[in-house]
């Protein structure tokens, strides 16, 4: 009697415990994770986050409590503590059917990092560029980025559309540019001809392609062009006319004692940001200390600014960078940049103010273990008001849902993420927490890839400096 009665007991709370937990799942469903990170990063004021979009009045009573910084601090450890043991933080696709990556073609034609960008004219459709692919055996030195309009097969493929001749990409092009200073280990450099590794992007008002090719300063420097002059546009009414002839990026002068030169024989990976007036930066640098400068119509750099953000940064860069092996790990650059206000764009209170919207990026922590290249992305927020100071950096690395785990230590699929861009026609550099964005990525060098992804779920787990 006594075990029968315990049963009934125990069936009886299960189904308490069973119906609370939908209660709750269905709560947070319908209310959102994403809701509930908009809600906490608009309710802050001053250093310690974006300000409140609207002060009570004297004596009126708020649901929130806008003078406290530590609720974003707990909506950030919540997210955290879904999955303590786990070490990234996955983001899935919104439109695939088994939410992992989808894989991009141009045609037969192999390719390694891909970009993503929306097509000016046409719904659902979207230019991809990537460099095109030169096995071991090819011995060409010619170097090209390959082109298409492209749209999305029954199979979840992103492919190049009936637009593009038999399925097949155009050669985008950029001309060869010419240089004398790679010698000695680097002489070979110099015969290669062509760009190199181009990031295609939205800047606020006009796309832009920024590659790698032979410097008048350095070995191998970045170039940038815009992208209208290089691929069928269409009528654009943009004001913005700079960079219409491939210009070469130049490196704010050397103004440190310990560095002894101002270029590294090749540089890569730069990326540009603007801010809220829509003036145009160079980023040249994230680690050991971040680097970057005005940039010029002509592509000259102004005095490196990074020093004045150096109160912060330092701090912040030294708690939430990922920590180096002594040999065989690095840190660089990986991505351009894009503007995200922190809070829902269906928020009608929502309204971007120099308190509430950052520039990001992603960085990636790279190691070369056994030979193989392993790369994991983090993401980079900073303020995009002078002067540009870290305002938070992710606690674990982004995981793409889809990427394989191999079982040797330190080994997984290698995905190097190139770029980013927002997926919605017509939307630029600006973006929200509940809008979708593309992250284009190679694969093993050998393939190309790209996830649509919540901007809310790539920001999940963000280490701020507000805390250090």
């Amino acid at each position: 009697m006594l075990i029968r009665e315990t049963r009934r007991l125990v069936g009886t709370v299960c189904i308490f415990v069973l119906v609370g937990y939908i209660g709750i799942r269905l709560f947070f469903d319908n209310q959102g994770i994403d809701s509930l990170i908009g809600d906490a990063l608009t309710s802050f004021h001053g250093d310690a986050g974006p300000a409140p979009l609207a002060q009570p009045a004297s004596g009126t009573s708020t649901s929130q409590d806008h003078s406290n910084p530590q609720g974003l601090n707990a909506i950030i450890s919540v997210l955290e503590e879904v999955d303590p043991f786990a070490t990234h933080n996955e983001v899935f696709s919104v439109s695939t059917k088994d939410k992992k990556f989808f894989y991009i073609k141009f045609g037969a034609q192999k390719a390694i990092n891909p970009n993503i960008i929306p097509h000016p004219l046409r719904e659902n459709t979207w230019i991809i560029v990537a460099q095109k692919y030169k096995g071991p055996e090819d011995q060409q030195t010619w170097f090209t980025e390959i082109v298409c309009s492209a749209t999305f097969t029954e199979d979840g493929t992103l492919a190049c559309d009936e637009s593009n001749k038999d399925g097949t990409p155009s050669t985008l092009p950029i001309a060869a540019t010419s240089g004398d200073k790679c010698d000695g280990d680097l002489a070979y450099f110099g015969l290669n001809v062509g760009p190199h590794d181009a990031r295609v992007f939205f800047g606020p008002r006009a796309p832009y392609a920024l590659y790698g090719s032979q410097s008048a300063f350095t070995c191998f420097g970045q170039w940038l062009q815009d992208f209208r002059l290089l691929f069928p546009w269409g009528l654009d009414m943009s004001q913005e006319h700079r960079f219409r002839l491939g210009t070469e990026l130049q490196r704010p002068a050397v103004d440190r004692p310990s560095v002894q030169q101002q270029y590294f024989r090749v540089e890569k990976n730069w990326f540009l940001f603007w801010d809220r007036d829509d003036r145009v930066y160079a980023h040249y640098d994230v680690a050991p200390r971040r680097v970057f400068a005005a940039l010029q119509e002509n592509g000259a750099a102004g005095p490196d600014l990074a020093p004045l953000a150096q109160p912060v940064d330092e701090k912040c860069l030294a708690r939430h960078l990922p920590k180096l092996a002594p040999t065989l790990e690095s840190i660089h650059q990986s991505t351009n940049s894009l503007a995200i206000t922190l809070c829902r764009r269906t928020d009608l209170s929502c309204e971007p103010s120099a308190n509430n919207t950052f520039v990001f990026t992603i960085f990636q922590h790279k190691s070369f273990y056994d030979f193989h290249g392993v790369y994991e992305p983090y993401v980079l927020l900073f303020r995009q008001r002078a002067p540009f100071e870290v305002y938070g950096i992710s606690t674990k690395p982004v995981w793409i849902h889809g990427r394989e785990q191999q079982a040797e230590p330190r080994q997984s699929q290698m995905f190097y993420v190139v770029s980013m861009s927002w997926k919605a026609r017509g939307q630029k550099y600006h973006g929200y927490l509940d809008d979708v964005l593309f992250l284009a990525f190679g694969i093993e060098d050998e393939n190309t890839g790209g996830i649509d992804v919540l901007a809310s779920d790539l920001l999940r787990g963000l280490g701020l400096c507000s805390d250090v």
